[in-house]
């Protein structure tokens, strides 16, 4: 079965998703703000959601439409092939969203959506009554500016889900945008790479991960698992040529932060994730940090200073951080943060930085690179 796909992502990361898309052989595809549009089919599905890092979840687009009254918007739902795809036990769950729409309403519209859904699903299944016992299909009704787009979430949990982390520090990152930073810092595996400040050890578990080639939805399911359409020998046979996809390539990550229990719950998400023999954590300050190697990456997240009373111990942190990074040969940096004063705390203007979003907060990536 053909599809209209949708990758979602964080805004200001579209452009990586279309490029692993794109390394993963798809083309003809549309770049939109928070989402990349494709074509595929069940097998693109099983693909999509085991190998894409960057994206947030994979949709299939059911249907886009004008609706200005609950009647166009139940016609207009009612017309989509829903019964093609969902079995008659299936758990119809509709969440919904509208902006700047005359529909504003969300839960009538979930409500008619539904309505229109079981509707279709009688044409088929000449029931008045579906159980809903079986396997989820969430239904998201979106409305923008009165266009409606009607999609199917394929992965059930956000794709940043990897499975690896049960705990994290105070202030954890996205495994997906901890993936596009490495991505976006263009880091190879025999180039040395150190995150001084790594918390519950993100970073290097997705550096680590994409220089073994390790699929990131390996070790997790998704909901799409449980459909009829996709079968579990598809799902069974590429999550096989996944586990046989994982290089032989040998480096090491140094991992270190001040906080002696966070380096614990980094080596245990390590382990999990199946990458710890290629990383090493140590107990220590950031400010204690150094290395006589000539050329290496640093890609952090260090603290924000979002808590009230911590906005000086941070400040004093990024000077810190100048300081430090300085001694070092020849090496590139790349940090995260929501403070607006980075650079000058730092004492050095970026080469380029990029405006991402961790979570709700506006944050700048800060590229320094030695070349």
């Amino acid at each position: 079965m053909d599809f209209t796909l949708i990758a979602t992502s964080t805004f200001g990361l579209e452009a990586v998703v279309a490029k692993e898309l794109k390394e993963l052989g798809y083309d003809d595809l549309k770049i939109e703000n928070g989402k990349v549009t494709f074509e595929g089919d069940e097998m693109d599905i099983v693909t999509c959601n085991l190998w894409l890092r960057t994206a947030d979840r994979v949709l299939i687009k059911m249907a886009e439409f004008k609706a200005e009254s609950f009647e166009e918007l139940f016609q207009g739902t009612l017309k989509v092939g829903w019964e093609n795809i969902m079995p008659q036990d299936a758990y119809m769950h509709v969440t919904g969203k509208s902006i700047k729409s005359t529909l504003h309403s969300v839960p009538d519209c979930q409500g008619i959506v539904k309505k229109a859904v079981v509707e279709a699903m009688k044409r088929k299944y000449k029931l008045e009554r579906f159980t809903e016992y079986g396997a989820e299909y969430k239904i998201e009704v979106g409305i923008l500016k009165d266009i409606v787009t009607l999609t199917l979430d394929t992965s059930g949990e956000g794709l940043h889900k990897r499975g690896y982390r049960e705990n994290s520090g105070g202030a954890p990152i996205k495994e997906t945008l901890a993936a596009a930073m490495v991505l976006l810092s263009k880091w190879k595996p025999e180039i040395q790479l150190a995150d001084p400040m790594c918390g519950s050890g993100t970073i290097a578990i997705e550096a680590a991960m994409i220089a073994k080639n390790m699929a990131p939805g390996l070790r997790r399911k998704f909901v799409s698992e449980d459909w009829d359409i996709i079968s579990k020998d598809l799902w069974n046979d590429l999550r096989k040529h996944a586990r046989n996809s994982i290089n032989n390539k040998e480096f090491n990550i140094l991992c270190s932060d001040m906080d002696g229990w966070v380096i614990k719950t980094a080596k245990a998400n390590a382990k999990k994730a199946g990458v710890a023999d290629y990383i090493s954590f140590q107990k220590l300050p950031m400010q204690d940090f150094s290395s006589s190697k000539k050329g290496g990456f640093i890609i952090t997240n260090p603290p924000y200073g979002e808590r009230l009373g911590e906005v000086k111990q941070v400040e004093q942190l990024y000077r810190d951080m100048g300081r430090v990074f300085s001694k070092l040969d020849n090496w590139s940096y790349f940090v995260i943060t929501a403070h607006e004063k980075f650079e000058e705390l730092f004492g050095k203007k970026a080469n380029k930085n990029r405006k991402l979003y961790n979570g709700k907060l506006k944050c700048y990536y800060y590229q320094y690179t030695n070349s």
